[in-house]
């Protein structure tokens, strides 16, 4: 491999964030990236990011840095309305994509970020990034490999600590259903995309979306709002097989009890894929048990990484290596592309 890439991270806050949780020690932490440059919403924050966080330069308007000859990843960490024009910016003038899911606000716009992204020459990866996790690797191994004979049944439970009865000031704007960014479509897309992911396409789904938390309290204020999102999800449909499969989405969990927990029975054993994070199983770390005994998995170069930034750092590598050896490792909008429309039929 030779070329560092430089890549440019849109939606960064030296304050706190995702972006500065899991980009940025992601971008720092492999080989063959630099944190070329960060954009925010003013050049006060922007300049006050790159300090923090060591970037080359700094910019209020993320238009300013998709423009940058430094820069030739543009990582998408803006909310989810921003991302649709960000992206197309990005791939129209050359550049290579990292965007966080969701891809859009809806099917539609994800549709249309799809037609406009299909130059060979411009990798777009999606951040689906539980795909990534060294766990996942070795339990899709494991499947592949029938180490536990005939899979007879699968269930999940998948939480976070986000979409409870108390929301932060600055996530209220999330229990807007125009913004794109709730449980059915953060939470439960990234359990279904690893389940599917993992067994194979999901059929004949029946779903319960219910709101178990429907007064809302802001934080802070008291002032109280009413919640038009669901914050519970069941699914119970079918993977590759005919393999029955169940699937439970919650929020409002407590910060310290956020578990994951996928379970896979076979004839010859059971496989357990268990971690959690207060951010959602995404996340975090995971790990991997067979037969109640840990299996042990190759983190390779992320295994020095922050629990935050592992996942995500899987996308990253991937990505910089499709670049160097033109291949499609890393999630594509194809595939958040199939997700959404999976969400929309379940809800339907």
């Amino acid at each position: 491999m030779s070329g560092e890439l430089g890549v440019g991270v849109v939606g960064v806050n030296a304050g706190g964030g995702w972006a500065r949780d899991s980009h940025v020690p992601a971008v720092q932490g492999l080989r063959g990236l630099r944190l070329a440059a960060v954009a925010t919403r003013s050049q006060e924050s922007a300049e006050a990011a790159a300090a923090a966080f060591g970037a080359g330069r700094a910019y209020g308007d993320p238009s300013a840095l998709i423009a940058d000859p430094e820069v030739g990843v543009v990582a998408v960490v803006a909310p989810v309305p921003a991302h649709r024009d960000l992206v197309l910016a990005a791939v129209r003038a050359g550049k290579h994509v990292l965007i966080e899911w969701p891809l859009g606000v809806d099917t539609r716009q994800n549709a249309e970020i799809v037609s406009e992204t299909g130059d060979p020459g411009v990798h777009v990866a999606v951040g689906l990034q539980a795909r990534l996790n060294p766990a996942v690797a070795r339990l899709r191994r494991l499947l592949a490999e029938e180490a536990i004979g005939r899979v007879l049944n699968v269930t999940v439970f998948s939480s976070t600590m986000a979409f409870g009865p108390k929301v932060p000031p600055a996530a209220v704007y999330l229990e807007d259903p125009a913004v794109g960014m709730h449980l059915a479509t953060i939470l439960l897309g990234h359990t279904l995309d690893l389940t599917t992911y993992l067994l194979g396409t999901l059929t004949g789904a029946a779903a319960e979306f219910t709101t178990r938390y429907p007064g809302l309290v802001v934080e802070g204020t008291g002032e109280r709002l009413t919640r038009v999102l669901p914050d519970h999800v069941l699914v119970q449909g079918r993977v590759r097989d005919g393999v029955p499969i169940s699937v439970q989405v919650t929020g409002g969990r407590p910060p310290a009890d956020t578990p994951f927990r996928m379970e896979i029975e076979g004839e010859d054993g059971t496989l357990v894929l268990a971690g959690g994070s207060p951010r959602g199983f995404q996340a975090g770390l995971l790990r991997l048990e067979q037969d109640g005994e840990r299996v042990a998995v190759d983190d390779g170069e992320l295994g020095s990484l922050p629990a935050p930034a592992v996942n995500v750092a899987g996308v990253y590598a991937a990505l910089r290596d499709d670049v160097h050896r033109g291949t499609t490792t890393a999630p594509t909008v194809d595939d958040a592309l199939r997700l959404a429309r999976l969400i929309d039929s379940i809800r339907a």
